[in-house]
């Protein structure tokens, strides 16, 4: 049960963030562009022309709405991480993978309770933990994910890890190769969702599909005796 709750978490979590993403960018009189806006532009609690760190106007009607939507979504995400035990390898490399995990959580609560334009210092560090620490724990799950996981999931995830954190390493130096600014940071962001829509999807549906005798409880207790 515990573990359907995880996953459903994950699941939750990504839908209703990109839901409401795109709720509040329809809210914007101007239009919002993924390519040349960032994330936290439809969180931001003022209008006002933004120059860092490339010049644009930000104006988001629909700002707590997005903001409670970052909140939500770290709070799934580490709730998520939390009860998914039986997705992850014994260890403590396993435990490390999933701190990280859970820290890109906390990135979000933090970038949700600290809109760009109020509290910049401490946005900053919550999109530090978003694409830093979460990434590289995307990174490392690819090796710490359990025996019966799939091979194509366990060398996507090291593919998102590697993706996204260079995605982040690129838009820091400013480097957006043709994608703007918004659409670097995206890559940098959104490969940690993508990996937990895509992981909490596949455990509900195996959580669905598993039937009482095909259990271990159930397996072991149909061994005969003396065997």
């Amino acid at each position: 049960m515990k573990v359907r709750m995880g996953y459903s978490a994950w699941v939750a979590g990504v839908v209703q963030f990109f839901a409401v993403h795109l709720f509040v960018e329809s809210a914007w009189a101007r239009p919002y562009s993924w390519a040349w806006n960032n994330i936290s532009d439809l969180g931001n609690a003022h209008c006002a022309l933004q120059s860092d760190p490339e010049p644009r106007y930000v104006c988001s009607p629909e700002h707590a709405a997005m903001n409670a939507s970052f909140i939500a979504l770290g709070t799934l995400l580490v709730l998520g991480t939390a009860l998914t035990a039986t997705l992850w390898c014994r260890g403590a490399a396993s435990a490390v993978t999933r701190f990280l995990l859970a820290g890109a959580g906390v990135g979000f609560v933090l970038a949700g309770l600290a809109p760009a334009d109020v509290h910049e210092n401490q946005h900053a560090l919550g999109a530090l933990l978003i694409m830093g620490t979460g990434n590289i724990g995307l990174l490392l799950a690819g090796a710490r994910l359990a025996e019966d996981v799939p091979g194509p999931l366990r060398w996507g995830t090291r593919l998102l890890g590697i993706t996204a954190l260079t995605a982040f390493g690129l838009f820091l130096s400013r480097h957006y190769l043709g994608l703007g600014m918004g659409g670097m940071e995206r890559v940098a962001a959104f490969p940690l969702l993508a990996w937990a829509l895509v992981a909490g999807s596949r455990g509900l549906f195996r959580q669905q599909t598993r039937t009482p005798d095909t259990t271990p409880e159930m397996r072991i207790a149909q061994v005969p005796h003396g065997q």
